[in-house]
């Protein structure tokens, strides 16, 4: 007999916040189909406490961490969003929890040690992201990540209550369903190692390439290249694009309703991987060699794209060539059995 969803233990999740921008969590509030709240419902989580969602603030919550930390409270699902400042020397003292006296860093090492799960919300609780650019003065870096290598604040070899390593739902921000799918399948004992790819991130999202569903395919097939933002044409030739490398399912998951960075004249910078921010060069610029893009499809031969984008230029469609490097549809496609007058 299965029990109605009412009658089973609440699946308790504690999210914290650290270095970042909060981006992550105001892409969360704007799920949609269903909304945030009725999402958690539905899967039976109970949010012990969120800086943005929960009522709690000063020692109520200060209180709950010492808590979980001393076993007094259990926790499921430990979420960080932002990367962990680790500086200046290693001390975390750049970001102390206030009331406490201690850094943010000794919190979330002794608070990941008691959860089940632990989910690095977004790029930066992943790999470090935006906040360890530069210089990286305040010594930013991932939950199990420093950049695209193993260690950050929990190491490479943690796992989790359940077995699992930090579960990364890598992206800048994320989109509201990848991390609402993973809270699912984990409520539901149903999200298995077999669901993480390399970076352990979730293939529900990183199966595809962001390239998939994009609506200026056409134009990528002809390779009639757009020349500045505001046109309509393929941006990976100039215009820095990663969406043939980069793994999410942006162009075929809307975003609040409709739309993409694609569809919103931007190229794709991979915001999913790691060190996504530092491309070594400005993000609308595509670095090239004897003419040719650096950045081609990563599983994709190049002898073979040069080759077959020599042919797909020779063979681009005048209504093609015409429309990439305008602003808008200028020119439209001309059924041949209907000769225009």
């Amino acid at each position: 007999m299965t029990l109605p969803q009412t009658d089973r233990p609440k699946v308790r999740l504690l999210w914290l916040q650290s270095g970042g921008c909060g981006g992550c969590t105001l892409s969360l509030i704007g799920a949609e189909g269903p909304d945030l709240i009725t999402s958690f419902e539905a899967a039976g989580i109970e949010v012990l406490w969120h800086p943005a969602l929960s009522e709690k603030s000063g020692s109520e919550v200060t209180d709950l961490l010492q808590a979980i930390v001393e076993g007094r409270e259990t926790v499921d699902i430990l979420c960080l969003e932002g990367s962990v400042m680790r500086g200046p020397n290693g001390t975390g003292r750049f970001h102390m929890l206030s009331g406490t006296g201690r850094p943010v860093m000794e919190w979330l090492s002794e608070l990941a040690a008691k959860a089940a799960y632990v989910v690095a919300v977004g790029s930066c609780a992943a790999y470090g992201g935006i906040t360890a650019a530069g210089a990286n003065h305040v010594e930013a870096c991932g939950l199990a990540y420093d950049g695209n290598k193993p260690g950050g604040l929990l190491g490479g070899d943690f796992r989790s209550g359940a077995g699992f390593p930090v579960i990364n739902v890598a992206g800048c921000p994320i989109h509201p369903d990848w991390l609402t799918e993973a809270l699912h399948r984990i409520a539901a004992g149903r999200f298995t190692h077999e669901d993480l790819d390399e970076w352990e991130r979730p293939l529900a999202y990183t199966m595809h390439l962001v390239h998939h569903g994009c609506a200026r395919n056409e134009f990528y097939e002809f390779k009639a290249s757009a020349e500045k933002l505001c046109d309509l044409g393929c941006m990976m030739e100039n215009l820095g694009c990663k969406g043939t490398q980069a793994r999410a399912d942006c162009n075929r998951r809307a975003w609040n309703g409709a739309g993409s960075c694609l569809d919103g004249n931007y190229p794709c910078i991979n915001c999913t991987a790691p060190g996504f921010e530092e491309p070594g060069h400005t993000f609308t610029q595509t670095p090239k060699i004897s003419g040719i893009p650096v950045g081609l499809p990563t599983d994709m031969p190049k002898a073979w794209f040069v080759a077959l984008a020599s042919l797909s230029k020779a063979a681009t469609p005048a209504r093609l060539r015409e429309n990439a490097v305008a602003d808008h549809l200028a020119r439209p496609p001309v059924d041949k059995q209907k000769k225009r007058k």
